[in-house]
């Protein structure tokens, strides 16, 4: 039996020193048969392209014509990349020996997983989950993601309490395995995201169309996180805010949308006002801007709802949390994944 065909591509955009410190680990852990390494550059101005040239003759380059952003950027590149499963790898992580294999034979064993992510842990503290990922992606009633391993801002140590094969809601972008054939089946990642939750988007219409998401606690990787844009900038505070409305507008059932949306006004209002409190004006601006262009966008949100109704129904799902984990958190005082499910 023929071994299946594994493109790990990794996207870059003026990427040159995280390349230069992290794809040694790639291409050191990921020779198994069949496996190949591709960097799509995102119109890079730095010297990233020279780099890999003269120092990884066996990378495959993919250039492209403008920076896409990371939705749309991967869009593009994997529309030209011939494989069976695709590993999404951000250029700020470190994988490890024997990564690339509990990945595929998920999805290889069970044909109605659709992706897998594996154990994502922080670069600079090892013994602890990276926000990014972490032990695998949730959501709660009001569209607030979480992961096991990381609720909000708070990071627990990995001590072995998720180290099972599961299913989840959304695995990340930092480090997903995906089934080429479904990734584009569903249309790939919405690239009017830009960057930030498309991969939540992207896990739910999977997961509506019946297949599965997974995490595997046998595939290791260290991801240093931020490398882009930091938590706290005001771009990255206005796409997830943006984003994570269009996310529920996209895939919540219609009536329990506009449920969410009168608390989310009022939780999002809270949040901007506490980044005012801290200093951070220009993140309360973002949160307000982010309503704004969620209101703009409307008419065009209710026609790809439309679409994609055609295609599957916007569903609950087990892994989502009938309950919300900011009335846990800063009123109950539950900081755990496992204190979230009491």
């Amino acid at each position: 039996m023929n071994s299946p065909r594994v493109a790990i591509v990794i996207l870059n955009w003026n990427g040159r020193k995280l390349l230069d410190q992290y794809l040694p680990s790639v291409i050191q852990y990921s020779h198994d048969e069949g496996v190949s390494v591709v960097v799509a550059d995102n119109h890079s101005d730095d010297d990233s392209l020279s780099f890999l040239q003269e120092n990884y003759p066996q990378v495959e380059l993919l250039r492209l014509e403008e920076n896409y952003g990371f939705a749309k950027g991967y869009n593009v590149a994997l529309q030209q990349i011939e494989a069976d499963y695709y590993i999404l790898l951000n250029s700020d992580v470190e994988v490890t020996a024997g990564w690339v294999k509990p990945l595929i034979d998920r999805m290889e064993s069970d044909p109605t997983v659709a992706a897998v992510q594996p154990k994502v842990l922080s670069w600079k503290r090892k013994d602890e989950f990276e926000y990014a990922g972490a032990a695998g992606g949730f959501i709660d009633k009001l569209g607030y993601p979480f992961c096991r391993g990381r609720v909000l801002n708070v990071l627990e140590k990995d001590e072995g309490q998720f180290d099972q094969v599961t299913d989840i809601f959304w695995a990340t972008g930092a480090c997903m395995a995906v089934n080429a054939r479904y990734f584009h089946e569903a249309g790939g990642f919405d690239a009017d995201f830009w960057a930030h939750m498309e991969e939540i988007d992207l896990c739910w219409r999977l997961k509506n169309r019946g297949y599965k998401i997974q995490f595997t606690p046998y595939s290791r990787v260290y991801h240093l996180g931020g490398g882009t844009l930091a938590y706290d900038n005001p771009k990255k505070l206005f796409l997830n805010f943006r984003n994570s409305l269009w996310l529920l507008y996209k895939n919540l059932p219609r009536r329990k949308f506009y449920k969410v949306l009168v608390v989310r006004m009022i939780l999002d209002g809270v949040a901007a006002f506490k980044l005012l409190s801290e200093g951070n004006g220009g993140g309360f601006v973002s949160v307000l801007k982010a309503h704004y262009a969620f209101y703009r966008s409307h008419k065009q949100l209710r026609a790809k709802r439309k679409a994609l109704r055609k295609a599957a129904t916007p569903q609950w799902h087990d892994e989502v949390l009938c309950k919300s984990i900011i009335w846990k958190f800063y009123l109950q005082g539950r900081k755990t994944f496992r204190e979230m499910s009491r």
